[in-house]
């Protein structure tokens, strides 16, 4: 073996640097071809994934968008109202008062209103003796209940002094049992119109000395619909004297629509008065949605006014005992809230 390693006497191999360059060439040629595949493929994976994750990312943002959507929509949602909800006395008036209140509580009130008086019990009338009411606060305080509320009674057939004295006892017997309402009712006679406003004027400051609020329900003549009530807010001119709405009263005595009546007025709405009526003259001691009152709307307008309550039911269907009959006042006040919930 020679010093090369090649074994001896072999002849050297013949060279061919046509065939090498060749290869070389092809190798040389090959290469920029794999390269430019490489990077093709890699731009096409990456439009792929710019693709996907522009899908994905889009998906986010829109669901992103949505549920900020939502959020604000949910910011922007008025709160229900909860104005508060009391019962008036009168569909227990055949039952004793003691029986009304034992009554109203079981219903799940905790307010009630002295709004229709009966031989036994005058409640804030100008002769109701002091006696009586001592008797009456008593009674209240012990039933758990608060009262609100206390109907005035008077004359406009007489000189005015006299209605504006019985007026203002009223009213110190309404002060005296903690009442912060004291509801009039207008009157029917025209002749009598000028005489009551006279009366509501000097009734109204005299009342709010005592803290006690002077309130006027649509209740037909002086007061039967947003016309009349204007007028009557008019003439008595005194920030005391201020509107009960009653919608059902409005069916009954006017056969108007007591959403768009109360338009006008809501500004001046302190209380509601909750009673339903199917027709002018009709029955009102019944439930709730029953008749035509579309106390959703009433509501709507109320709550656009700034109203804050209270509600007080006034009626309901009079059962056989009184038992019965707050069955069907809880069943109206069950009815209220669960609108006041959607509200």
């Amino acid at each position: 073996m020679g010093s090369c390693g090649r074994p001896a006497g072999s002849s050297p191999r013949p060279v061919d640097p046509a065939g090498r360059r060749g290869q070389d060439r092809a190798r040389t040629q090959e290469a920029p071809l794999k390269a430019t595949w490489t990077i093709n493929d890699q731009r096409k994976a990456v439009e792929a994934r710019t693709r996907r994750q522009f899908v994905r990312e889009s998906a986010g943002l829109l669901a992103g968008t949505v549920l900020a959507a939502e959020a604000r929509s949910l910011l922007a949602a008025p709160a229900p109202v909860s104005w508060p909800i009391g019962c008036f006395n009168r569909p227990w008036t055949k039952w004793t008062f003691d029986a009304t209140l034992n009554a109203v509580k079981s219903a799940g009130y905790s307010t009630i209103g002295l709004l229709t008086r009966t031989k036994d019990e005058p409640f804030i009338a100008a002769e109701a003796s002091a006696e009586y009411l001592d008797a009456l606060k008593r009674r209240l305080s012990a039933s758990g209940l608060a009262v609100n509320l206390g109907a005035l009674r008077s004359r406009y057939d007489v000189p005015l002094a006299e209605t504006v004295e019985s007026l203002r006892k009223e009213i110190d017997n309404a002060a005296f049992l903690g009442l912060r309402y004291a509801m009039t009712f207008g009157v029917d006679d025209p002749a009598q119109f000028d005489r009551y406003f006279q009366a509501m004027a000097a009734l109204a400051p005299y009342a709010a000395e005592k803290g006690v609020q002077v309130v006027m329900k649509p209740h037909g003549g002086s007061s039967g619909a947003s016309g009349e009530i204007l007028a009557a807010l008019k003439r008595v001119g005194h920030p005391n004297f201020k509107i009960w709405y009653d919608a059902g009263n409005i069916v009954h005595y006017t056969g108007k629509d007591p959403v768009a009546e109360l338009e006008p007025i809501v500004q001046h709405v302190t209380g509601f008065c909750a009673k339903d009526c199917a027709e002018p003259k009709g029955e009102v001691m019944i439930q709730l949605g029953a008749g035509k009152v579309d106390f959703a709307g009433v509501f709507r307008v109320l709550k656009s006014g700034g109203f804050s309550g209270p509600i007080m039911v006034e009626c309901c269907a009079v059962g056989e005992t009184a038992a019965a009959t707050a069955a069907n006042a809880r069943a109206n006040r069950e009815f209220l809230q669960a609108l006041l919930a959607a509200s």
